[in-house]
């Protein structure tokens, strides 16, 4: 199983897309980074947790894109005729799928700790701040439940129909447009404008209300059932 792992990591890694999210992703949060985030939102500094969260959520719809792309070189067509014959070998199918999900997993993180590092970079250059952990809730609550929701639901598309993982990829351009009520407002970055102007006080500390917490918490609790259950699925 740890040879099937690395094997789909370098799969998934050593092609022309994985380079040009890469591309992108860098090129993006730059761009927030010089024009947004070195601003600070809602009168707080450029390296609060409410400007660092500020640029994680306007960096999580292409991570949700990157994630579940990644998803489509096991859920494609081409890819269930190679599983015929990967599933006549004598590694389970079960185990197999396993790990190309941590294979996925695992290429995604890499691309987030990426942009956490475009950040550290810019901070310190610019400000010669090094504080991070600081910045460590923000990073886990605006990334970890999305990402891992993201591939739970991407499994469940794929094994429906192929073709669901792509309109999946819209679901974060379609959050932030939508007027969310506050227990999402981490899904459209509405949070983390509007939250610290109401607590009343001067770059407050980051705290988040109990109903985002809560629906972060439900979102990756349904993100790792829907990765490690996997139930049989009849094909519409």
């Amino acid at each position: 199983m740890i040879q099937i792992f690395r094997y789909e990591c370098k799969r998934l890694i050593f092609n022309k897309f994985f380079f040009g999210i890469l591309f992108i992703l860098l090129f993006y949060g730059w761009q927030v980074l010089s024009n947004t985030t070195i601003f600070g939102v809602s009168h707080t500094a450029p390296f609060s947790a409410w400007s660092f969260g500020d640029y994680l959520s306007r960096m999580l719809p292409l991570l949700w894109i990157g994630a579940l792309f990644f998803l489509t070189f096991f859920t494609s067509a081409k890819a269930r005729r190679v599983a015929i014959l990967t599933n006549a070998t004598q590694t389970s199918p079960r185990r197999y799928a396993a790990a190309q999900c941590a294979a996925v997993l695992v290429v995604t993180v890499l691309l987030a700790v990426i942009c956490l590092a475009e950040a550290a970079v810019f901070y310190g250059r610019y400000f010669g701040w090094y504080a991070w952990g600081d910045l460590l809730a923000p990073a886990i609550v605006t990334l970890l439940p999305p990402l891992v929701f993201a591939l739970g639901i991407g499994w469940l598309l794929g094994r429906i129909r192929p073709w669901l993982v792509y309109l999946g990829m819209a679901v974060p351009f379609v959050c932030m447009a939508l007027p969310l009520p506050e227990a999402l407002s981490l899904w459209n970055g509405s949070f983390f404008t509007e939250y610290p102007l109401m607590l009343g006080t001067l770059d407050p500390a980051f705290s988040l209300p109990m109903s985002v917490g809560a629906m972060q918490g439900i979102l990756l609790a349904c993100g790792i059932v829907l990765l490690i259950c996997k139930p049989e699925i009849k094909r519409l």
